[in-house]
């Protein structure tokens, strides 16, 4: 088989969802050319790749925050804290101390009011669990982004001792 390959950065959740080595995938690609090199970011959508670009043009939050933004919270979550102005939520991410997530919540509030992204519903599909869980830590050091773990161990939160939860929240994550 003979080809070219490209080094594409990705989020977490596209990257789940690509599938097989060798499986044809269709990505949302943004080439950003610097003195230092070429670098090549996928989405899912036209709209993810979207948000990253708005996220990118917020002083402070270059390409690997942006992505990281989006890898730690989920496109949807990042809307919606932006558009509620959650600096907590944002400031979750790496790379993104309190003073960046302000700046992103207020330079970014208006812009995403006509993003056209699946997170039209305020919160409702958020839970709150403090951040020092061990449950959503487990989760996330396994792979899975910071909403989904949030939600599964929310789910299971009265299943016994951390352990037990761990795993049914790992059975819920896998149906």
């Amino acid at each position: 088989m003979r080809g070219v390959g490209y080094d594409v950065q990705v989020p977490e959740s596209v990257a789940f969802s690509l599938g097989a080595l060798g499986d044809e995938v269709c990505l949302w690609i943004r080439h950003i050319v610097r003195e230092d090199g070429m670098f090549l970011y996928g989405f899912a959508s036209a709209q993810d790749r979207q948000l990253f670009d708005m996220l990118r043009d917020v002083k402070g939050c270059g390409p690997k925050t942006s992505l990281a933004l989006l890898a730690t919270l989920g496109v949807e979550s990042v809307v919606v804290a932006i558009r509620e102005s959650d600096h907590r939520a944002l400031a979750r991410a790496p790379g993104v101390g309190p003073r960046l997530a302000e700046r992103i919540a207020i330079e970014l509030r208006d812009a995403v009011a006509n993003l056209a992204v699946a997170a039209s519903s305020p919160r409702t599909t958020t839970v709150s669990v403090p951040e020092d869980n061990a449950v959503v830590s487990a989760l996330i050091a396994l792979g899975y982004r910071r909403t989904e773990a949030e939600a599964a161990a929310a789910a299971v939160a009265d299943s016994g001792d951390e352990a037990a939860q761990v795993r049914a929240a790992l059975q819920r994550l896998r149906q």
